[in-house]
């Protein structure tokens, strides 16, 4: 499933600065549709394509979509708030209720 790149907000840039002077950060991030990937290691930089999508890279040649990043090193990110939606589905049904 392909998604288009969504805008990230510009404080993200801070976090995504800061997250590459540490030796190792760990990034949880919707890698197509709904399914969870984890990427770990060193940031070493961003990346922007031709389509203009921007990615996280890792020493160990990861490449992260900075708008699928649910959390960096326990932060929230850009797509955090869809993955709680996902969370909080089940409680917007009425099953059994009135």
């Amino acid at each position: 499933m392909k998604t288009d790149f969504n805008f990230v907000a510009p404080v993200y840039d801070e976090i995504f600065a800061d997250e590459q002077k540490k030796e190792f950060s760990k990034v949880i991030y919707f890698r197509k549709g709904i399914d969870l990937e984890e990427a770990k290691g060193k940031i070493t930089g961003l990346l922007k394509n031709e389509l203009h999508e921007e990615y996280l890279c890792f020493d160990s040649g990861a490449e992260v979509r900075i708008d699928r990043i649910i959390s960096i090193n326990g932060i929230p990110g850009p797509a955090f708030d869809e993955y709680d939606r996902y969370g909080l589905a089940c409680l917007d049904c009425n099953v059994g209720g009135e």
